[in-house]
């Protein structure tokens, strides 16, 4: 097992297309990392680095104590589990997973042995003689993941190995991989677009746009205290709804106004965020989480700040009804915004009002057309900087999030 460097790493194409820009991170031994961001973000290009499958054009990558930057694929010490699992029809499971022993001269009795502890640790026992086109796609996943084990590697590099899987047996496959790398505690970068994965699996979570490392932090960091506008929106499923707001003083307090609410802010917002008294009299973006807006008519809270809409849309499931609403809020628009709006699902602008979604209970009564009261909670804002699209905290705060992002969460 190894530790991964990777020290102001980039990837320039020969037509001159940019891919990665100055990726910069450690991985620490048997840390399990994924990297996730919409397609075309750089994040199956980096781990193509790390495995020796693409040149590195800038900076270093390092396994172990090792510089690997002039170091050919198959003497990184790594192994490869690709979206396509790439077995061979003909062989067996037993043959397919053993394959590359087998090219190493390995000897037969520990080549044996390999084959039939990954078999077990996977399930695969009785399935050893069975050909390929005799398994579910899921059981071919574990072949292709055998066949990667049975190296015993220094680490594990995966890049979207469940996207081929129908979505009842990518739950599964996720939670035996999360299983299986704590069980083996080996290194693993794992590469997916699907946010829900990157935040079931990952120790730490990196999030990618465009070439550019974002931010690397513990899952549920990245929710609590994203960077910046664009790890706001990725992270989250319904996504944040984003709009623009004005922060204004109410006495000794501040309030957001958005459309015709005003929003008055508990003290502990305000406490949490000191950099938000500068923006006084100033617009910024405002992001409320689905899960922070309910029902009024519900809520048990009567001190919650309301905001009223028209149902646009609701959508049972059981457990929640999804209500997209819209509202006269003003819409956040930014490149980041634009940039999320291209790969991920997201309320979208009327005219000049914001559709935003709430995360109702199964027993409100609310109908389409109608006009609802939407209870938010004040405590759980997020603000972000109209120009930048930096979250807005506080020195305090910030130093806070780059201590938290720094920790490793043990898995």
């Amino acid at each position: 097992m190894a530790n991964i460097r990777l020290s102001h790493v980039g990837k320039v194409y020969a037509d001159g297309t940019r891919a990665v820009t100055d990726l910069t991170m450690d991985i620490e031994d048997g840390e399990f990392l994924v990297f996730v961001g919409p397609s075309g973000c750089g994040k199956t290009t980096a781990l193509r680095m790390i495995a020796g499958l693409e040149t590195i054009s800038e900076g270093q990558v390092s396994i172990g104590d090792r510089v690997v930057n002039d170091v050919p694929p198959r003497d990184r010490d790594v192994a490869m589990v690709f979206q396509s699992y790439a077995l061979y029809p003909h062989l067996s499971v037993r043959d397919n997973i053993g394959f590359g022993l087998k090219l190493r001269k390995l000897p037969k009795a520990e080549l044996n042995r390999r084959v039939e502890e990954a078999a077990t640790t996977l399930g695969l026992s009785d399935y050893l003689d069975r050909k390929p086109r005799n398994l579910s796609g899921g059981q071919r996943q574990r072949v292709a993941m055998g066949r990667a084990i049975v190296r015993e590697p220094r680490a594990f590099l995966m890049d979207e190995p469940l996207s081929n899987l129908d979505a009842k047996l990518r739950v599964q496959m996720r939670a035996e991989i999360g299983a299986l790398q704590h069980k083996l505690g080996v290194t693993t970068i794992y590469v997916t677009h699907d946010q829900t994965e990157a935040m079931t699996l990952g120790h730490r979570v990196a999030v990618m746009k465009l070439g550019v490392l974002q931010q690397i932090a513990p899952p549920q960091v990245l929710y609590d205290r994203p960077a910046n506008l664009f790890v706001a929106g990725f992270i989250g499923s319904p996504a944040m709804n984003l709009m623009t707001g004005t922060l204004q003083r109410s006495g000794s307090s501040y309030a957001v106004q958005l459309g015709s609410a005003a929003l008055i802010l508990p003290e502990s917002t305000t406490r949490n965020r000191p950099a938000l008294s500068s923006y006084v009299g100033k617009q910024v973006v405002v992001g409320i989480r689905p899960e922070d807006i309910e029902d009024a008519a519900l809520s048990e809270d009567p001190a919650r700040a309301t905001m009223t809409g028209t149902v646009e849309l609701v959508e049972p499931l059981g457990s929640d009804l999804m209500v997209h609403i819209s509202t006269d809020a003003a819409p956040a628009q930014s490149e980041d915004i634009a940039e999320l709006q291209k790969d991920t699902e997201r309320g979208g602008v009327l005219a000049d009002r914001t559709l935003v979604v709430g995360r109702f209970n199964p027993r409100s009564e609310v109908r389409v057309g109608a006009t609802v009261q939407m209870a938010v909670d004040t405590r759980q804002l997020h603000f972000f900087d109209i120009a930048t699209g930096a979250s807005i905290w506080g020195e305090q705060e910030v130093a806070a999030t780059e201590t938290a992002a720094a920790t490793v969460v043990d898995g």
